[in-house]
């Protein structure tokens, strides 16, 4: 796939860390500053498509990631995420896992991914 944001053929920037199977990609304007996303080189469009190498490369990463980002800014803590449909949140269909570092004096902080599935305005009973 040529027009992907996350294929390597339409990146528009350099990965951070990289091997066979994924990247790690950082945007600096990110609000929470040192996110990112761990994409595989391959394009499928949710983890649930992964062959067990990508898998097993997806873990690799995110361990590599955890330990640069620790060296480089001691978070306090993480948020990992994926999002699988456009129903889920994902608006680009390459599959890319969330890397959130998170800090004691955010004001979110102690708000997981959950929180906002957590609100009762969000509240759906199943049938």
């Amino acid at each position: 796939m040529t027009d992907c944001l996350f294929c390597p053929s339409g990146l528009r920037e350099a990965p951070v860390l990289e091997d066979d199977h994924c990247l790690f990609l950082q945007r600096h304007e990110a609000v929470l500053s040192g996110s990112g996303l761990i994409v595989p080189r391959r394009h499928v469009e949710t983890p649930f498509d992964f062959t067990p190498a990508e898998w097993e490369a997806c873990h690799r990463m995110l361990l590599r990631v955890k330990q640069r980002l620790d060296r480089e800014s001691s978070p306090d803590g993480y948020n990992l995420g994926w999002n699988c449909g456009l129903v889920a949140g994902q608006e680009i269909k390459h599959a890319h896992l969330h890397v959130i570092p998170r800090f004691r004096d955010e004001p979110y902080a102690g708000r997981g991914i959950r929180y906002w599935l957590k609100q009762e305005e969000n509240r759906r009973t199943l049938p």
